[in-house]
């Protein structure tokens, strides 16, 4: 969690600390490596676990589509990999769920146990002179229905989601939101805001990429005049010309030393469509981020903050997270550098690619996409298996100079928060 400061007078550092390391290691030792560290505000979540199993937990860390073979850096529970079972840290109130179709989670023995340690948590932290955040997902509301499912351009559901997020123009989702930030206030009125993770649409593997042509994107799309037919039209023809009709020259000038930014330029002119889209996706994700600032303000008051979580460029073009105009409704914005995922999407991408479209050259498609993705300033490699996951003792395959580039293309937010904040109710 990291942010623009409002002024060169206040450093604002941000970490996230997951909650269950608050049951582990302990709350006062906690606070004392984020002071150590020299954060200045924290982030948790609002939910406590303990040991499980498979029949009852979910793997830790994440398995990431069986891709991943990471450990915690810091054991937990004095493993390095486990299953974790979990519950909400609080008793939600089901009647302020009744307008939306979605439940909140069911309290469970954990809560009862555990709960009120997250509770400790917040005013350990607000003690020490720490602003406190939840981490909470933007569209991921409990037992996601298919309806509010993402789609892609031709209606079906997209294969083999790495991230379960909902649709961001779901009317039902956002009602949850509501709901769910009520009730989060309403147990921990002294928190200083949220920080939301997802805000946008994933891009881990290629249908992922081609979210979102859902019913209620189509709906929130008309009613704020975009040509939605169009625009689905033109990136259905788009989606079926990467499943079967690329080709050898579509790829060559991406893998030229120019990374084809010029074709790039001419495509997007040619199939304006498919700009308008990613215009589309950008607004929507706007348009989130100002609903769950309204019920932020409306449910936790004046002087809650709001924090987004989302995808470095170039890939926030795909996501849809638009950092310019997310600063109007977020007092702080983060960026993922996430690399071990970075090499992933090499392979998950190349593999489609390469399997609906037979006879491309792998090494050519390699250095498209490596320079597509802006991944490295040296020689890409020639296989999509050299862009596997990293195992822990491995360097990622992003080097630090393409790194320090993407953290260098997030805009700087400095005076465009100075003017939201005067803006913003």
């Amino acid at each position: 969690m990291e942010s623009v400061p409002r002024s060169p007078a206040s450093r604002f550092l941000g970490i996230t600390v997951l909650s269950d390391f608050l049951l582990s290691e302990g709350v006062e030792a906690v606070l004392d490596n984020l002071q150590r560290a020299g954060a200045t505000a924290v982030a948790c979540n609002p939910t406590v676990t303990a040991p499980g199993d498979k029949s009852n937990g979910s793997w830790q860390p994440p398995a990431d589509a069986g891709a991943s073979v990471r450990l915690f850096d810091r054991p937990l529970w004095g493993k390095r990999e486990l299953w974790v079972r979990s519950g909400p840290s609080f008793r939600p109130n089901p009647e302020y769920y009744r307008d939306t179709p979605y439940a909140p989670r069911r309290a469970n023995d954990l809560t009862e146990s555990a709960g009120p340690v997250v509770g400790q948590f917040v005013r350990a932290a607000k003690g020490r002179g720490l602003k406190v955040y939840f981490q909470v997902g933007a569209v991921q509301p409990p037992g996601l229905r298919e309806q509010d499912v993402p789609r892609l351009p031709d209606g079906r559901l997209p294969r083999d989601r790495m991230a379960a997020t909902g649709s961001l123009a779901s009317e039902a989702i956002r009602g949850y939101n509501r709901a769910y930030v009520r009730d989060l206030f309403d147990h921990y009125p002294e928190l200083d805001g949220l920080r939301l993770d997802w805000p946008e649409y994933p891009c881990y593997k290629l249908d992922e990429a081609f979210q979102d042509f859902g019913g209620p994107v189509r709906a929130w799309a008309e009613r704020h005049g975009y040509d939605f037919p169009a625009i689905q039209k033109e990136v259905g023809r788009f989606y079926a010309a990467l499943h079967g009709g690329l080709t050898h020259a579509d790829l060559e000038d991406f893998a030229t030393e120019d990374r084809g930014k010029f074709t790039l330029l001419r495509l997007f002119r040619s199939h304006p469509g498919v700009l308008e889209w990613l215009r589309l996706k950008a607004a929507l994700s706007v348009d989130l981020l100002r609903e769950w600032r309204l019920a932020l303000l409306t449910y936790g008051g004046a002087g809650r903050e709001l924090s987004a979580n989302a995808f470095a460029p170039p890939f926030s073009l795909l996501t849809g997270f638009d950092f310019s105009g997310a600063a109007l409704p977020c007092a702080s914005l983060s960026a993922k550098l996430y690399t071990m995922h970075w090499g992933l999407m090499v392979r998950f991408w190349g593999e489609v690619l390469l399997a609906r479209n037979p006879g491309l050259d792998e090494a050519l498609l390699v250095r498209a996409l490596v320079h597509l993705l802006d991944l490295t300033d040296g020689e890409p490699g020639t296989r999509l298996a050299e862009y596997d996951y990293p195992d822990p003792a491995s360097p990622c395959a992003l080097t630090l100079a393409r790194r320090g580039l993407k953290q260098g293309q997030v805009p700087r937010l400095d005076r465009l928060i100075g003017t939201a904040a005067g803006r913003i109710p």
